[in-house]
């Protein structure tokens, strides 16, 4: 047990298009104010994201006890990319749909922060990924410091497959033509990665999955890599393709570009309570049912 020290300061993340959200928001900041803590509110929308530059988000962030995620996965992600820079860590509220990563439901979150302030949760650590860009034969710039979900390649033309070359740890693996490609973590092969058939990984394993989006080839498999190697893409043919990273449009890749996504120097902290069963959540939310 580990209390908060009085004040605290706190951060809650908005969902812009939900009232809800915001009616919570201000639930928050008036509970938590009235225990004498600080609060800001921000909504979503209006922090731009991360392009390189770890310091820009310190003014959000510092001396920060919790960052506060009202929203969907998509809110979760921009509030992570906010904390883990700091090394600060977040609670998930679910106001979305599928919520995997925001697990506290909106009637369980004042008896959630009680337990935050008197130290009763634990600290889930969580595998980011470092996604850096190198154009025009130029080096790697770092465009993702800690990226939760997953990098992804899509075409830039609807009816076009891209090619590219995947290297893994600097030994080249294969060439692709295919319609993108997802590098993905643990954590976020419950996203794009499920939906393009990759596997699911429990979110605590420090793994890569590359998957290839509808390749155009008999070799369809994901790859499921080590903590310690890294993926390189390199763009071949004549198309363009779309780096998008945990839902953020980032660049254009033209033939050429090279792509590197290697595990993150900082892990994402998410608060829990009561150990979640991961496997026991994936099966509530398809409803599976016992044989």
């Amino acid at each position: 047990m580990n209390p908060l020290k009085n004040p605290g300061k706190f951060l809650v993340l908005v969902r812009s298009d939900s009232p809800d959200a915001q009616g919570l928001a201000e639930f928050v900041a008036n509970f938590l104010s009235d225990l004498g803590h600080e609060v800001r509110v921000e909504v979503h929308g209006d922090v731009k994201p991360d392009v390189g530059n770890p310091a820009r988000h310190a003014s959000y962030v510092d001396d920060c006890a919790l960052v506060i995620s009202m929203g969907g996965d998509g809110t979760m992600l921009r509030a992570v990319e906010l904390a883990t820079i700091s090394e600060v860590p977040v609670l998930g509220v679910n106001l979305g749909h599928l919520g995997y990563l925001a697990h506290i439901e909106p009637d369980a979150l004042e008896e959630s922060l009680k337990r935050f302030i008197a130290g009763d949760y634990q600290v889930e650590s969580r595998m980011t990924l470092s996604v850096s860009v190198a154009q025009d034969g130029a080096s790697y710039q770092e465009l993702f410091q800690a990226a939760l979900n997953e990098a992804v390649i899509e075409r830039s033309l609807a009816g076009h497959t891209i090619g590219f070359e995947v290297s893994i740890s600097g030994t080249p693996f294969s060439s692709f033509a295919a319609d993108g490609i997802i590098i993905a973590t643990a954590t976020g092969s419950t996203g794009y990665n499920m939906s393009a058939r990759g596997p699911i990984l429990s979110p605590d394993l420090e793994a890569i999955v590359v998957t290839p989006i509808s390749p155009h080839m008999l070799f369809d498999r994901s790859l499921v890599l080590s903590h310690g190697q890294d993926v390189e893409i390199s763009m071949t043919g004549s198309r363009s393709g779309e780096l998008v990273v945990d839902g953020i449009h980032l660049a254009r890749l033209v033939p050429g570009s090279r792509l590197r996504c290697r595990p993150g120097k900082l892990p994402a902290k998410l608060v829990v309570f009561d150990d979640p069963n991961f496997h026991l959540i994936l099966k509530n939310k398809f409803q599976l049912k016992d044989r």
